[in-house]
């Protein structure tokens, strides 16, 4: 199992200007993982490879 210290984290190109508002992104063989880049030791989000996919699929459709 990979650790969250491990991962190579990108912010967003869609997160906000200001340091509140960014999220940031790692991908890894076991999946997508997501958190908020204010609290990098916080809460991280994994979701499969196929999952993030459709997730990130129905947002852009929405916009």
């Amino acid at each position: 199992m990979i650790t969250t210290g491990e991962l190579h984290w990108f912010k967003s190109s869609y997160s906000g200007g200001s340091a509140s508002d960014c999220v940031e992104a790692a991908q890894a063989s076991e999946g997508m993982f997501v958190r908020d880049s204010t609290r990098p030791t916080g809460p991280v989000l994994r979701f499969q490879a196929d999952a993030f996919a459709r997730f990130v699929s129905a947002v852009k459709a929405s916009v």
